[in-house]
């Protein structure tokens, strides 16, 4: 087997997990709500301009973090968010184990 064709089991089985599933169904169920898809999407701008500032400077702009803890609070009162931000959390687990498994392997070349 070629490393290709054992990077596209790994996608297949990526997309068969319970983690992707459970991720694709809540952001799917999360586009759905009108209202909340534009309050999801100015949450991901704020936190989006958190990051940049941090990995800009080596910290928080206090307001913009503030305002980012603000709308997750809100965000999270609403049952499809919370699950959304849950199965987001567990997909991203699974995708930063499989990165840090492939990194560990190619650590003396890089």
């Amino acid at each position: 087997m070629n490393v290709y064709d054992t990077a596209n089991k790994l996608a297949s089985e990526i997309k068969q997990s319970e983690e992707y599933i459970t991720y694709k169904t809540a952001k799917q169920a999360l586009n759905l709500n009108t209202k909340l898809k534009e309050e999801m999407a100015e949450f991901e701008k704020v936190r989006y301009e958190v990051q940049i500032e941090m990995m800009q400077t080596g910290k928080n702009d206090e307001e913009k973090y503030k305002k980012m803890q603000e709308l997750y609070a809100k965000l999270i009162e609403n049952q499809e968010a919370k699950k959304f931000f849950e199965a987001e959390t567990k997909f991203n687990i699974i995708i930063a184990d499989v990165n840090k498994i492939i990194g560990e392997a190619i650590r003396d070349v890089i």
